[in-house]
């Protein structure tokens, strides 16, 4: 806490803040879900102990919704075994006496992650179960047009990049160098809203809204409402790096959701491998399952074995189908053919040594990143060697701006505190924004977007349903995911 900022940070005591109903509505729903999956899966288990201790976990899942509910204090975390533990237990005794409905919204959030968290890591027989993890691969599996439509750009752009033929037409350095950013703002753009499909958003998200959500056609519409955008300072110190011929050149992703989005992080980082922008790229999930769809390394599995057999994968009616009466359409030789390339090329760079995996239990402490240079030295240390360190999505951004009541003029670099100028990392942040704090906006933009109307999408519909903002001063505009903010600090200089 005393690394942290002295600005003070959204409670879900503000019934003007998304920190309240994300407390009093977001969260009794995903404990729900988490019931539901665990009360199944005891159901199916064919052995006895491992059926009574389902029934054990289900029950300590309902008194945590319980508590929740009805606005209980937070108690200290049992230890599980991991050295996070301690750090949680010091905070809330350092808080007082938390109430659900007064605290800090990032820290309570957290809390009752990695509370969950302990109920399987304490057990014998659910140690490695993660509730969320059929939903993130249904949702993938929803995905499916998306991911085809990006597997067939992808190939034609690694091919073309292979034959030296994706810039042809570019006759001066000058010509070159444009052309050159403009593909890495495309695909930048690309991993950015893939973190549209939130899961722990989008609670009721329907099929429909998902397709709404992704494709050419909604990343185009979606341009305009990107807030900030420095992927041309990005671009401009990566291309540098690899025009002055340095050897290493490691970019760094802090993952945030599985499932589509860590499909889409994949593309940029086959695609920075395959242009020479980068020549490593180090991927960082979470140690243990967060935020219903954050990446932990089981996914990486996951993601690989439905590319590795596509057609199990996209052909096998779903319970949905079932219910439906519905048969998935066969995927074409084409489509095939397009999986299979990506499949291949991601198989490669791994097996050389170009695309590692390295998680970390700091990625799910419960403070901000503020805290990284004392918490964490040796991931510290470890990321001031990589070019550039790319934060995914909103949880990410509300811990690198440790989640203060900032004005939203502030500059970015003032709110990454110790990880902004002269910390050693080059830091660029790709954020859908479904949180309150919001840093780097030109003045006067917070006042004109929180007098626009709502818009019509499966957020905007969940807000203006009564659920979310009670007071008027609310920044909804925020919450959505419709708008997103792309900032970079170069903090090597």
């Amino acid at each position: 806490m005393e690394f942290d900022t002295k600005t003070p940070q959204w409670s879900t005591l503000d019934k003007n803040s998304f920190a309240y109903p994300s407390a009093r509505d977001r969260w009794p729903v995903i404990l729900t879900q988490g019931i539901d999956d665990v009360h199944r899966a005891a159901a199916e288990a064919t052995d006895a102990d491992m059926q009574a201790e389902g029934k054990t976990i289900v029950a300590e899942l309902a008194r945590l919704k319980y508590e929740l509910q009805h606005d209980r204090q937070l108690t200290p975390l049992p230890d599980d075994g991991l050295p996070d533990i301690a750090g949680y237990n010091k905070e809330l005794s350092q808080l007082g006496e938390l109430k659900w409905f007064n605290a800090p919204w990032l820290f309570s959030e957290c809390y009752m992650y990695r509370r969950i968290q302990t109920l399987f890591r304490l057990s014998t027989y659910w140690k490695n179960h993660d509730i969320f993890s059929k939903q993130k691969m249904a949702t993938f599996r929803s995905s499916r047009f998306a991911v085809l439509e990006l597997a067939a750009q992808y190939r034609n752009l690694v091919t073309e990049l292979e034959n030296n033929s994706t810039l042809k037409s570019s006759k001066t350095e000058e010509e070159l160098y444009k052309a050159e950013e403009s593909v890495f703002i495309d695909m930048c753009e690309i991993c950015l809203w893939g973190n549209a499909t939130d899961l722990s958003l989008l609670t009721n998200l329907s099929h429909d809204d998902l397709q709404k959500l992704q494709g050419s056609e909604a990343r185009k519409n979606s341009e305009k409402n990107i807030l900030v955008n420095d992927l041309k300072d990005a671009f401009a110190t990566l291309s540098q790096a690899k025009k002055d011929g340095k050897k290493e050149r490691r970019v760094d992703f802090i993952l945030d959701n599985a499932g589509f989005e860590l499909f889409v992080d994949l593309i940029l980082a086959g695609y920075l491998l395959s242009s020479g922008l980068a020549t490593s790229v180090i991927l960082h999930p979470k140690v243990i399952p967060w935020f219903v769809s954050d990446v932990v390394p089981k996914d990486f599995a996951d993601l690989l074995n439905a590319l590795a057999s596509p057609k199990a994968f996209y052909e096998t009616p779903s319970q949905e189908d079932r219910e439906a009466n519905k048969t998935p359409i066969p995927l074409s030789e084409k489509e095939l053919g397009d999986l299979q390339f990506l499949f291949e090329r991601w198989g490669m760079f791994h097996a050389e040594g170009e695309l590692a995996i390295r998680p970390n239990v700091f990625w799910t402490e419960g403070g901000s990143f503020w805290r990284l240079p004392t918490s964490a030295p040796d991931v510290y240390e470890d990321l001031k060697e990589s070019e550039l360190v790319i934060f995914k999505g909103d949880l990410n951004y509300r811990k690198l701006t440790a989640d203060a009541m900032w004005d939203p003029t502030t500059p970015f670099a003032e709110a990454l505190g110790p990880l902004g100028p002269k910390s050693g990392l080059r830091i660029l942040s790709l954020r859908t924004c479904k949180g309150d704090v919001v840093v780097g906006l030109p003045k006067g933009k917070d006042e004109e977007l929180r007098a626009m109307e709502a818009g019509e999408g499966p957020y905007e519909r969940w807000q203006k349903s009564g659920v979310a903002g009670e007071g008027l001063e609310a920044r909804r505009w925020a919450w959505s995911g419709k708008w997103a903010v792309i900032q970079f600090c170069d903090g090597k200089v």
